[in-house]
């Protein structure tokens, strides 16, 4: 119930801040088309953050206009960086003016992934202030694995009053082992290691996509980075970075939200510049459930003429199912025929959006990690509410293939993760829009 309580809490102190605006859907239209897909979010913001590495411009292209991207050009400008829009998904960033080293409360709350600026800045200035985030709506993540890296590093590290304090006038290489895979951790530390002296080999790494983009980036500041994709990940630090172009990759997150979107109305879709390589364990799970997937050109197509299979499904680190796709995967499969299985290893509160399909006519229980979704559901319209970014998108999606009119409200979560979906899902025939609440 406490992490419920924060999460009403956090929801109305955002709504605060931005337009409480509602997706209104008409469901029952097979979407059918081509779409593009968007910078991967997840990749771009900690790849932002390693700006402060140097006193040199970074040039980030494919950079999505979400509202987590703002939060991000905020916090590096309250620090001394230089931000600005370059082009419509291009960003020119410039720490040669760094003056502060606080990231502070307000910011790092309403977006977690500002919690990595805490190695790169401490690499650059030699110490840090960094809010902690807290709790979310999809439950507690822990930032004991960034500040046990950290301080292997040399750091001298500190509580207090709710935010990390970190000085170190000298980090060295270290050996350092993760007791989970942690995005996040990984890259703190990546970002912390590189101007180390010495070595520092991070066993137990994160293998995620975003971790190698960020491992890209670094190398083309001067960085000496192997292993990125791999358990094992070693950095030679090296005594300066230099500015650098890049391109942040495709949103491999967006692009299983609309296979999905495909497959829950009976569409074809075909998307443009799909990573393919980074997808495996999605497509395998809708081809499970009867969705027809093949390539061409380079691009994917999804279409789905016959009737739904049931899956049983757990998320995973990659190159297992994301954690991310799970309330998606929830949505497409209230329409399966027979019992489907999801069970969710990652975060220990993200069924949330489990009530709000049930008041759409879902048939799910749930037992601890694990949900039990039995169909197919008749869906109907109804008032529901977002609870958090993905289950956003699994309301959508619900709505989407539902009878009637559904309204989903509080889609501020939708804009942190997803550039322009009502637009993109319009120009495919879906009967959406955004209205304010």
């Amino acid at each position: 119930m406490s992490v419920q309580r924060g999460a009403a809490a956090s929801a109305g102190a955002a709504g605060a801040l931005f337009p409480m605006d509602k997706m209104i859907i008409r469901g029952g239209v097979p979407l059918r088309g081509s779409v593009a897909l968007s910078g991967s979010k997840n990749a771009c913001l900690p790849i932002m953050m390693a700006s402060v590495l140097t006193d040199e411009p970074l040039v980030i292209r494919d950079v999505p206009r979400l509202r987590d991207v703002r939060t991000a050009m905020e916090l590096l400008t309250g620090l001394g960086v230089a931000a600005r829009w370059t082009g419509d998904h291009e960003v020119e960033l410039n720490a040669r003016h760094l003056h502060s080293h606080d990231a502070p409360y307000e910011l790092v709350k309403t977006m977690r992934a500002s919690f990595v600026a805490l190695g790169p800045l401490l690499a650059r200035c030699g110490r840090a202030r960094v809010s902690t985030p807290g709790g979310c709506a999809i439950g507690a993540r822990p930032v004991n694995l960034h500040i046990a890296g950290i301080r292997a590093l040399g750091a001298r590290i500190q509580l207090r009053n709710g935010y990390v304090e970190a000085h170190a006038a000298t980090l060295t290489g270290a050996r350092i082992w993760l007791d989970n895979p942690s995005v996040g951790a990984t890259e703190n530390i990546m970002m912390a290691a590189v101007r180390a002296r010495g070595i520092t080999v991070i066993e137990n790494a994160a293998r995620e996509p975003e971790v190698q983009d960020l491992a890209r980036l670094l190398r083309a500041m001067g960085a000496q980075i192997e292993g990125a994709g791999t358990h094992v990940i070693e950095i030679e630090g090296v005594e300066r970075l230099h500015g650098a172009e890049h391109s942040v990759i495709p949103d491999r997150i967006e692009a299983g939200s609309l296979m999905v979107a495909a497959v829950i109305t009976g569409g074809d879709l075909v998307i443009k510049g799909a990573p393919l390589d980074q997808l495996d364990a999605v497509i395998a799970k809708l081809i499970e459930t009867g969705a027809e997937i093949t390539v061409a050109n380079g691009d994917l197509r999804v279409a789905r003429n016959r009737p739904l299979m049931p899956v049983e499904l757990r998320t995973l680190p990659y190159p297992g199912f994301p954690t991310d796709l799970q309330a998606q995967m929830m949505a497409l499969l209230t329409q399966a025929a027979g019992t489907s299985v999801i069970t969710e290893t990652i975060f220990e509160n993200r069924f949330m959006h489990a009530q709000e399909l049930l008041r759409m006519g879902a048939d799910i229980v749930m037992k601890g990690p694990t949900a039990i979704v039995r169909g197919p559901a008749h869906l109907t319209g109804a008032p529901v509410m977002a609870t958090d970014l993905r289950a956003s998108m699994s309301l959508i999606l619900a709505g989407l293939a539902a009878d009637n009119t559904t309204e989903v409200s509080r889609v501020y979560h939708l804009d942190r993760g997803y550039e322009a979906l009502d637009q993109k899902l319009r120009a495919v025939g879906a009967q959406i829009e955004r209205a304010p609440e």
